[in-house]
């Protein structure tokens, strides 16, 4: 069965200058010098659709007043769309401000309707745009349930049958179908007031005296005609930019602009099947005169993914830290390096503790909190002398491979200086005697180097029941004189 969720932004003029998370303000866009959107404050203080400039500023001599930018409608639309192909690959434009996603074949994946509903309106919502949603088996039906059910006193439909569709649809007013428009004063002066009365006028009269677009619409939405899609098709690439309506003096500002373009980058990656090994975020600031170079963040990933979640919280670290040194105005997001898709098996006893995946994950989290320089994993040297085997790099560096040949025990914990051991009757002495608990390990290097090293290491116990790891240098036995004990390492 084909079902079809439409997704209709009746407030998309106003919302691209003031998204949904911006401060509300006395906003208001023109079209031709009249009133076309309004924010609610602006509503609340008397400003109807329709209404001059001079009116509005009768009423709100501060309003912010814009003129109506479809560049830029057509911009946000075009990334709510790329956004949404996560969760189809079949997804059209409806009108200007609509789309509509085939996702018969989405519901089990996403757990039911209802679910892949709320989905839907939180994507919208990152984008900084608010979404009327309604779901019915034909996409021109569920387009104009969406566009209606914006209006007061009306809910979001999910219609799943052909029955309810047409009894839905026949509620709808007449100036709820586009087509309708141009002749809607001659169809109200014939009583035609609702859908369902257009639908039993004489076809043949319709056609003479409108066109064949209002019918065609008409069998559309009740599913009594085929519909014919142009499928949204994505670039091969990926960089989106979005202009800010106000300037950020601090990085962290820009988070919401950020989680917007990773919400169409993630979408993006599900519609080509790849997933993102590296991004680019650059934040642009002033051009011309004072022209600043813009703010690079690198963000480079152990695991490829293709999901904004991770995504965010780097990037929201990476932002808490950054220091600009001028206002942003500009944000910019690039897809640097991809590869393909590889979706994890679902293991029948998952690992305990998380999978590696939310390990690496873990660690680039730690990373963008505390700097690749604090966070190390060892990497140790092929040499027998444990203070220069003993290494520590960055987690960003690649790791020498360890040693598959067997050693005997190594303490977990090595002091990054030995410590001289005083003696007592002939025995080493660390807040007790030691007492050797093994044989001796003897090594002998670094003579090609000039750090020559004459040890012998042992294990060795004390009074409160540790073991260390501690040695005697072999040099004091050749000069005659009693030879020097060090700690070195602590077994946990």
């Amino acid at each position: 069965m084909r079902l079809w969720i439409a997704v209709h932004l009746p407030l998309l003029p106003l919302e691209v200058f003031y998204p949904n998370w911006s401060d509300e303000a006395d906003a208001v866009v023109l079209e031709h010098t009249r009133v076309m959107a309004a924010s609610q404050p602006a509503c609340d203080a008397g400003v109807r659709y329709g209404m001059r400039r001079g009116g509005v500023l009768a009423l709100l001599p501060r309003a912010h007043m814009h003129e109506r930018a479809i560049e830029r409608e057509a911009q946000a639309l075009s990334g709510a769309a790329t956004a949404l192909l996560q969760y189809t690959p079949q997804a059209a434009f409806s009108d200007d401000a609509t789309i509509v996603l085939d996702i018969g074949a989405s519901l089990r994946l996403f757990g039911g309707i209802r679910a892949l509903c709320r989905r839907v309106r939180a994507t919208v919502r990152q984008l900084g745009l608010t979404a009327a949603v309604s779901c019915a088996p034909t996409a021109a039906g569920a387009a104009l349930l969406a566009r209606h059910c914006h209006l007061p006193g009306h809910h979001h439909p999910r219609t799943l049958s052909r029955p309810r569709l047409q009894r839905r649809l026949d509620r709808l007013p007449v100036s709820a179908l586009p087509a309708a428009l141009p002749y809607l004063d001659w169809l109200k002066g014939i009583g035609c007031r609702n859908l369902s009365d257009l639908r039993g006028l004489p076809r043949a009269g319709l056609q003479r005296r409108g066109d064949t677009r209002m019918l065609d619409a008409l069998d559309c939405a009740y599913g009594e005609a085929t519909e014919l899609h142009a499928w949204i098709e994505t670039p091969p690439s990926f960089r989106q930019r979005i202009e800010l309506t106000e300037r950020i003096e601090h990085a962290e500002a820009a988070q919401h602009t950020v989680q917007a373009l990773l919400a169409q980058l993630c979408g993006w990656l599900t519609a080509r099947q790849l997933a993102v090994t590296q991004v680019c975020v650059q934040l642009e600031h002033e051009r011309g005169r004072q022209a600043v170079a813009p703010t690079v963040i690198e963000l480079a990933l152990a695991e490829p993914t293709w999901q904004d979640a991770h995504l965010i919280r780097l990037l929201k670290e990476r932002l808490a830290q950054l220091e600009i040194s001028a206002p942003v105005i500009a944000v910019v997001l690039e897809a640097a390096r991809t590869e393909a898709m590889a979706p994890a098996s679902e293991s029948l006893f998952p690992e305990p503790g998380g999978t590696p995946e939310d390990y690496k994950r873990l660690v680039e989290l730690l990373v963008a909190r505390l700097g690749a320089e604090h966070v190390l994993q060892p990497s140790p040297l092929a040499d027998y002398r444990p203070e220069q085997a003993n290494r520590w790099v960055s987690v960003m560096e690649p790791a020498a491979p360890l040693d598959a040949r067997p050693l005997p025990p190594r303490p977990g914990w090595l002091l990054e200086k030995p410590v001289a051991l005083v003696m007592r009757q002939h025995r080493p002495y660390y807040g007790s005697r030691l007492r050797p608990v093994s044989p001796p390990e003897r090594i002998e290097a670094g003579w090609w180097n000039g750090l020559l090293v004459t040890r012998d290491y042992y294990i060795a116990a004390g009074a409160d029941h540790c073991h260390y790891w501690i040695y005697r240098e072999r040099i004091g036995d050749v000069d005659g004189v009693e030879p020097h004990w060090y700690l070195h390492g602590v077994f946990g």
